[in-house]
Order: structure tokens, then sequence, then C-alpha cells
């Protein structure tokens, strides 16, 4: 049986939805990084009230870098500048580990940026995109996440509350090699098994280290390719998914696999394909993020998938 993890929020508690799309297949997945501490434990109250002994996966938010603070969404156009304020920045280490010219690639790739200036109050940045910088989301500098400590308070103070609330799944975020993975286990409830995300080069590169030490394992493919670049993300999924298999892991794979259907009732026919390929490659389960967090139609992306599955089977 694969696997769906269904990403919670909005679109899922309104109406019950949540309650109806149950089944034994999903793991309801909550991302540590929206929402306070008392936020997220009311999440799981949610879940579990609407589901009897739901499989529960928390993400740690990791030392990823997100904007903070905006009230609003910065409209951005190639060849302006905008200025961020340190404050709206979400690592207080932020301006003074990066510098003049270096890239700042934006919300899984969509925005680029090159830094102009940057001082210790705020950073100056040239746009090369189109679109809106929104907040809460991420700000990739290559090389900073290796001068960052592995796990945040934020982060320490989840995995304290997974021991409490006996938590299925902690998702280990941004991964670099098999020392991270040992400090978070040593925090980390004996009941309560443990997903590597693997969406770093570090990662990648001390990939048979990490596969020692855990028996699950998620490719976040947006993540990913702001570390390696977008268009080697095929290669680095082929080649962590057959050396996964080769350990004999269990690997989840993420994001935007039903990208069109945020806003739309079908998918498109590249995303069938797509999850219809991946489906079959042998991993042993998919995620889904913003499409049943946020998104219009939740009940159909999962019925997408079902269909999908089912084709699979006759096809064998």
């Amino acid at each position: 049986m694969k696997k769906v993890i269904v990403t919670v929020g909005p679109a899922l508690f309104k109406d019950n939805i949540l309650g109806n799309i149950q089944s034994a297949s999903h793991i309801y997945r909550i991302n540590g990084s929206h929402g306070s501490i008392s936020d997220i434990q009311e999440s799981i109250h949610k879940i579990r009230k609407m589901i009897t002994n739901a499989e529960i996966l928390i993400d740690l938010p990791g030392n990823k870098v997100r904007t903070t603070n905006l009230e609003s969404p910065i409209k951005v156009s190639s060849g302006e500048r905008i200025v961020l304020m340190a404050e709206q920045i979400g690592c207080s280490e932020f301006c003074s580990l990066v510098k003049a010219g270096d890239e700042i690639l934006a919300d899984d790739s969509t925005l680029v940026f090159t830094v102009e200036e940057i001082d210790s109050k705020k950073v100056m940045l040239l746009s090369h995109s189109e679109g809106q910088l929104k907040n809460n989301k991420g700000m990739h500098v290559q090389g900073l996440s290796a001068q960052l400590p592995f796990l945040t308070q934020k982060d320490k103070d989840i995995i304290n509350l997974a021991n409490e609330e006996l938590i299925t799944y902690v998702g280990l975020s941004f991964v670099r090699n098999v020392n991270d993975i040992i400090t978070a286990k040593e925090l980390i409830g004996e009941n309560t098994q443990v997903i590597a995300k693997v969406e770093t080069q570090a990662a990648v590169d001390n990939l048979n280290e990490i596969l020692k030490e855990v028996e699950y394992i998620l490719i976040d493919r947006g993540d990913l390719s702001t570390d390696v670049g977008l268009t080697k993300v095929p290669f680095y999924q082929k080649f962590i998914i057959e050396k996964a298999l080769f350990w004999n892991r269990k690997v989840f794979l993420a994001t935007q696999f039903l990208k069109y259907m945020e806003e739309k009732p079908i998918p498109s026919i590249a995303e069938v394909i797509d999850l219809y390929n991946t489906l079959k490659m042998g991993v042993y389960g998919i995620q889904l993020s913003e499409e049943t967090a946020v998104g219009a139609h939740p009940e159909k992306c999962l019925e997408v998938i079902d269909r999908i599955l089912e084709e699979i089977k006759v096809e064998v």
C-alpha cells in the first residue's frame, strides 16, 4: 500500500473535509514552520478528534531562512530593487553571513535576487524575477545552512511536544550528515519514527551514512532544487531513490505533484504522467503540501491519486 502524506491546513479543517477523506494510507502532516507551538498542538488535537488512530507527521522547520513579519506580499519586478529589514528575515545571523553579490533563491526558486547592499539593519536586493515575495517563504543562499546550527530552539520545542503527544513521525529538515540525525534522535522519543529529509547537496554527498541511520527518507524536490539547481533534480531524484532502495529504505517524494490543482479542479496531463511514473518507481509514498493545506480542491487531489493507483493495479 502506497502512503500519501497529506499536509493539513485551513483547506482540510474547513467543513470537516479532513474527516471525510480519512484513509489508512494517509499520514497527516503538520508543517512546523507555520504557527506557534500552541498552534501545532491545536492541529494535533483537531486531527485526532476527526480521525481515530491517525498517523501524524510533524516537520521541523530546521535552519531554513524565511521571510517574516511581512504584513503583505512585496511585489517584485525584474531589474527593480527591494529592501528587507533585518527583522523581516527569520535568521538573526543572516546579515552577518551574507555578502554583496550573493544570489538568493526564494519561494522554491520561483524568485531570484542578488544582494546589492547589506548591513546589520537591512539588505537591498536586486530582483531578477516577476512576482510577489510572501511572508514565511524560504530565502536560500548557497552554503548558508552549513554555517547554522542544525536544530533551532523551535525545533527542540516541537520535539518536546512530539514526545508529549506520542507523534508517529518527526521530519528532520535540512539534514547535512549523519551527525545531524544522531543529534535529533537523542531528543526524540523511542516510539517516534524519524524521517530524514534529503534536500541539500550535503545530504546527497553523505547519503550512504544517512541511509545507515534511518528507515525513512523524504526527497523534498523544491528545497533540493535551490541547492543543486533545478535542471539537476531529475538526476538526483533517480540517484537518491535507487540508493535508498539498495539499502532497503522507504522513500517519500514531495513538492508540486498537483500544483495545478491548487486552483483548478483537474490536474495537468504532465502532473498525471509524473505521478504515474513516480508511483511506479518503488517509492513508499508521496507528499501533498499546498495542494491539501491551502488549495481549492483537496478532496479531488486525493481522488486523482487513488485513480492513478487503480490504473497501476490494473496494468499489473
